[in-house]
């Protein structure tokens, strides 16, 4: 699942990341809110973790803006103690849920969890398609009772590929879902990826393959 982290504070954003990513999320991280509101509008995130005390942008400004825009993404607020009308505001503005801060890392995963349940459509831990099968937290990919363990990165881009079969994707594209908008990796990079999934799902036989379009992207497939 991808989230976009906006926190202005950089421990703490640092922070925020490092559990995140090493519980399998994907996630964007932005410092101030006007980046917050492009990132929110231009990108495909399961969820939003906003800090409401932000540079140029307010979280409030941010949330508020999103739900004129009739964007539904659930929407995690992190608040000081002491913010008590801002929590009350948020919420009436559209929020999901709110964590005053200080809090413990715990409790940060588990209301993200919660918030994602909440989900207009929910996206299930396990995705499949064919005779494969892709468990995104314990990075495994799976063809009945065999399975075949993953990196963090190959997960994010299977999930891709399952959860968006028969669509295409460019390189650029691939690298902005997966590695992040402000990746330093080349387009070089995502085919060497496609190689290493191409290959696991030759060793698990699979029903599916990732085929290929010149000047057109990537694609998961069922064979014939």
């Amino acid at each position: 699942m991808k989230l976009l982290l906006a926190e202005d504070e950089a421990a703490m954003s640092e922070a925020l990341a490092d559990i995140l990513a090493y519980h399998n999320y994907m996630t964007d991280t932005v410092s101030d809110g006007e980046a917050a509101l492009w990132y929110a509008q231009n990108g495909v995130y399961d969820g939003i973790v906003l800090d409401i005390m932000m540079p140029k942008m307010d979280g409030l400004e941010v949330l508020k803006q999103l739900r004129r825009e009739g964007n539904r993404t659930p929407i995690l607020l992190l608040t000081a103690k002491s913010e008590v009308e801002s929590r009350i505001l948020g919420l009436n503005l559209g929020a999901d849920d709110y964590l005053p801060k200080p809090f413990a890392m715990e409790e940060f995963l588990a209301r993200v969890r919660a918030m994602l349940r909440r989900r207009e459509t929910y996206t299930p831990d396990v995705a499949v398609y064919g005779n494969i099968s892709l468990d995104r937290n314990a990075c495994l990919l799976r063809r009945e009772e065999r399975k075949i363990p993953m990196s963090r990165l190959e997960t994010r881009l299977m999930e891709l590929f399952m959860l968006n079969p028969g669509i295409y994707f460019t390189a650029e594209k691939i690298l902005e879902r997966v590695w992040g908008y402000d990746t330093e990796a080349q387009a070089g990079t995502v085919w060497v990826y496609i190689s290493y999934l191409r290959r696991k799902l030759s060793e698990l036989e699979a029903d599916v393959k990732i085929i290929s379009k010149r000047n057109v992207g990537y694609a998961l497939e069922a064979e014939p």
